[in-house]
């Protein structure tokens, strides 16, 4: 029974060791393991930032270790430390990407807007990119430059070359949300539209934003004005720049709720032309009263030649009256006959201008036996004028775009010109 309970002992005392052993051997088993793990996540855990101005653009430290950039100076290209976010277009074709300074084979695209990089493949530890960036034509030499490019040409009231479409171009753009045609390149570079509606419409109400009066009274030689004076009976005081229109104020409330956000866009000091220099009579008071506008489209002979008090903008100068509070008006009769619209007893129903609908311009026409005369373009696609308290006509908001503001698209419905980088 001693031996027996001896060798029973040394059995007990075996299994033990063998527990004991067993054990020791899991625990540095799960260390290991631990300890792979931890430093397999260390090793690969390299995704940093690179600072790009506005935003940081991701990338893997063991794929990708340095970014060039360089931007267009004239003929040569200069580095520089930070990526531009605006003025210029990627060079796709210039960039490149190296791996021990040996060009790979890949396919590099940059997005200034959204400072976006994108390399495929991307497989290669070292990798080096180069991203080229090149001046950004400016907005109206990119227009004048296209194949839908405007094809007339005048001088304007700054003195300088005038570039006008004419007949049913694509002049098409998308803008803070809304359609337009542009009108013409000013003289000083900016480019002018009109108002075509939330859609692609090129005929119907939806191409205004409402029907209004030109001015709620009529019976005085003041009420042709976009802005006027007072009920003296002198020319000077009947066409000071004092008193808005009735349409001035649906312009200005509509700018405020639509426009004012891309302010930045918009050019204050293009200017629109309400021209109430005289043909015959004094322009004074409830004197009968011709405007040279009226002897103009009388004699189909359109000139944007304007005199300082009757050009609106929003500063003082040479060329403008500094009387608006917002860069916004109306076309002028001579804008719109040079784009083809015809005088009175004629119609043209192929013409960018033309709507199917009635809508006011900014140029006066005649006080004649006791009212107050406006030009319009009338629904048959006219030229045509009427009482400043007509209600019928449409209101079709007019702006300047600046003329650095950078432009892309064709100017087709399918692929309009667009403003880059506006909201």
């Amino acid at each position: 029974m001693k031996i027996n309970k001896e060798i029973e002992f040394e059995t007990l005392h075996s299994n033990k060791h063998r527990i004991y052993l067993l054990c020791g051997i899991v625990c540095v088993v799960v260390l290991m393991v631990t300890l792979i793990i931890t430093t397999s996540k260390a090793k690969y855990k390299t995704t940093q930032s690179l600072p790009l101005i506005n935003g940081t653009i991701n990338y893997e430290l063991s794929d990708l270790n340095l970014i060039g950039a360089y931007i267009q100076e004239g003929e040569e290209y200069k580095q520089v430390n930070e990526i531009p976010t605006s003025g210029y277009e990627f060079n796709s074709e210039k960039s490149y990407c190296t791996v021990s300074g040996e060009n790979i084979n890949a396919t590099i695209n940059f997005d200034i807007e959204t400072q976006t990089l994108s390399v495929v493949p991307l497989t290669k530890k070292g990798t080096k990119c180069y991203l080229y960036f090149d001046e950004k034509s400016s907005g109206n030499e990119y227009i004048l430059a296209s194949p839908n490019a405007p094809t007339g040409t005048t001088t304007d009231w700054t003195g300088q070359t005038t570039y006008y479409y004419t007949g049913n171009p694509n002049n098409w753009v998308q803008f803070a949300g809304f359609w337009w045609r542009i009108i013409r390149i000013n003289g000083d570079g900016s480019i002018r539209m009109i108002y075509q509606g939330t859609s692609a419409n090129e005929t119907g109400t939806g191409t205004q934003i409402q029907t209004s009066a030109f001015n709620s009274s009529y019976n005085h030689n003041r009420y042709v004005g976009y802005m006027y004076g007072s009920s003296n009976s002198d020319y000077n005081s009947t066409h000071t720049n004092t008193n808005p229109s009735t349409i001035k104020g649906i312009l200005d409330t509509w700018y405020s709720k639509n426009l004012a956000s891309n302010s930045d866009k918009i050019d204050g000091n293009a200017g629109f032309c309400g021209d109430r220099r005289i043909s015959s009579g004094t322009g004074g008071g409830t004197s009968e009263t011709d405007y040279q506008p009226s002897t103009r489209i009388s004699n189909s002979s359109p000139s944007l030649s304007c005199n300082k008090n009757d050009i609106y903008t929003i500063d003082e100068f040479e060329h403008g009256n500094g009387a608006l509070t917002y860069p916004i008006g109306l076309i002028s009769a001579d804008e719109a006959m040079f784009a083809g619209i015809p005088k009175w007893n004629s119609s043209n129903s192929n013409n960018y201008l033309y709507t199917g609908e009635s809508y006011w311009t900014m140029s006066p026409c005649w006080y004649y036996d006791g009212y107050a005369y406006v030009f319009h373009v009338y629904d048959d696609g006219n030229l045509d004028y009427n009482i400043v308290n007509w209600t019928g006509p449409g209101v079709r908001p007019v702006i300047n775009l600046r003329s650095d503001v950078p432009i892309a698209g064709s100017g087709t419905t399918s692929d309009p010109f667009k403003v880059v980088g506006a909201s």
